[in-house]
């Protein structure tokens, strides 16, 4: 029997666990707020919308190439590690912006501020793994909706700056970036004391966590694994130690919800049915590390993630170039400080649309996996729906005024993407070696945020035209930008085709272990 009295400590621990996540989540996603001081940023830098780009594309470039070290030392040592590596990281890469932000034109090289820019992302990248790793394990049966909380904050992040900064340092664009180094690194050490894995020993297990009646029977478990044993190959788990919280698509009696209690969930269950369920998920596959290159599944994830965050990447970093370019075309009276205001505006509503996606699409996820029995794939085909209609939308609004769809429907779409991708990952390679699959697959960012950044930023600049001050302006509206966003409309339409590849091949695996199972159990 299991001593209730442990198990509720063990429960608040987790919870705790999981808003000190939530806490640092909301440190790491201001890379995404760029767009609100990158154009004043280039304007008294005097810098071309290419190398502005080039900037930004070195924070996410740090965010995503991390994402392999970083997950080492996330998955091998420590989450708390990494945090700390996070903390510091932020502070020393914001800081010097700052400054030379403050110094002027040629005060500092555009190679340093993008060196400075990319160390910010890796101290994003650094403080979410933790966040997210450790979420992961201490809700291994609600991995989906235990994620969402994070992945939420981590979306809120820009908003979350972007209207402090509007209230406290309006129009100061070295206020706010003094906030971003100071304000992200001390949540961020705040934090760090809180971000528990529950019961974790260092050399055998993830001991047992129930919390109820069901739970003595179906509990959170973190199966025995052996500390010692490389995380860099294929392995499979003896039939005896897999059950039915490594399946996912178990009993829709489970709820997504970290904080059901007793009544919540029905105590009869079918037991010819968990049986059949055991059975056939016998042996489930953990894998990680370079093994990952030899499963069609991870490049199939990789190509979908490169071909829909690329899209997302453009417009988070450049909605401001967006902004200055309609409204210098709409209404030329528009005073700076009119055109700074709405660019933070649309910033923030970027940041709204990707904390409802991703909080909607991690618990959403839960649900249609769950109760509905359907595959998780599912959300990330509506992610790219969304940002179809959002490219297309973008190629059409030429009145500012209505620009705000463009904003909400991108951060909506880029909100769902990482809410529910995550999880699919966990499902897909087993939640052992995540934080090193997540940093390969992001690794595909990298590629297609760099391609699309600098694709826009040439357009852009061929539109534009050099003042008698130094500063670059584009007068031209829509124009100034349409033709990138007919090719990531493109992208849009392939990520729906690769989106239904991937529900057609894991329906086709599920058949072939269903079948599988048949044969051994005539046999």
């Amino acid at each position: 029997m299991v001593d209730l009295e442990k198990t509720t400590p063990h429960k608040k621990t987790r919870v705790v666990s999981v808003v000190a996540a939530t806490a640092i989540a909301l440190a790491c996603g201001t890379n995404y707020a760029y767009s609100a001081w990158a154009p004043q940023f280039a304007d008294k830098l005097q810098l071309s919308a290419t190398q502005s780009n080039v900037i930004g594309t070195a924070a996410n470039m740090g965010m995503y190439a991390s994402g392999i070290p970083i997950g080492l030392i996330t998955d091998k040592v420590n989450p708390r590690l990494s945090a700390i590596i996070g903390m510091f990281a932020l502070l020393v890469g914001y800081y010097p912006i700052k400054m030379a932000y403050d110094g002027g034109p040629g005060s500092m090289s555009v190679a340093m501020i993008s060196f400075y820019s990319f160390v910010t992302g890796v101290g994003s990248c650094a403080a979410f793994q933790a966040a997210l790793k450790t979420a992961t394990l201490n809700w291994p049966t609600h991995r989906g909706s235990a994620t969402a909380f994070p992945l939420a904050a981590f979306g809120l992040s820009a908003f979350f700056y972007t209207l402090i900064a509007g209230l406290a340092f309006p129009g100061n664009t070295s206020g706010l970036l003094t906030m971003l180094s100071l304000a992200t690194s001390l949540l961020v050490l705040i934090s760090i004391p809180f971000l528990i894995v529950v019961d974790h020993k260092s050399s055998t297990s993830y001991t047992v966590l129930p919390t109820n009646e069901r739970a003595r029977r179906n509990s959170n478990i973190l199966h025995r694994t052996n500390s010692n044993r490389s995380k860099y190959s294929a392995t499979v788990l003896p039939p005896q130690e897999v059950t039915d919280e490594d399946d996912p698509s178990r009993s829709s009696t489970e709820t997504s919800s970290l904080i059901s209690g007793p009544g919540d969930i029905d105590p009869e269950e079918d037991a010819a049915s968990r049986h059949s369920k055991k059975s056939s998920h016998s042996h489930c596959l953990d894998i990680t590390g370079f093994a990952l290159l030899y499963k069609p599944e991870f490049w199939q994830l990789w190509i979908l993630m490169g071909l829909l965050t690329g899209v997302g990447i453009m417009t988070i970093n450049n909605i401001g170039h967006n902004v200055q370019a309609l409204w210098n075309h709409f209404d030329k009276s528009a005073s700076k400080d009119f055109v700074a205001h709405r660019q933070l505006w649309h910033v923030s509503i970027i940041s709204l649309g990707s904390f409802f996606g991703r909080l909607s699409s991690g618990i959403g996820s839960d649900f249609i996996v769950k109760r509905l029995g359907h595959s998780r794939f599912w959300c990330v085909v509506i992610a790219a729906f969304i940002f179809a209609i959002d490219q297309f939308c973008a190629t059409r609004v030429e009145n500012p005024n209505y620009l705000w769809a463009v904003s909400g429907l991108c951060g909506l779409a880029y909100g769902v993407t990482f809410g529910v991708l995550p999880a699919v990952v966990v499902d897909t390679f087993g939640p052992d070696g995540f934080s090193v699959n997540w940093g390969f697959l992001t690794l595909a960012p990298v590629v297609s945020g760099n391609v699309y950044n600098l694709f826009y930023g040439a357009v852009y600049d061929s539109n534009s035209i050099v003042e008698p001050d130094g500063n670059r302006n584009c007068e031209e509206g829509l124009q100034c930008y349409q033709r990138a966003y007919y090719v990531t409309l493109l992208s849009s339409v392939l990520g729906i085709v690769v989106c239904l590849w991937g529900i057609h091949g894991e329906h086709a695996r599920k058949r072939a272990a269903l079948e599988e199972h048949e044969r051994h159990r005539d046999a």
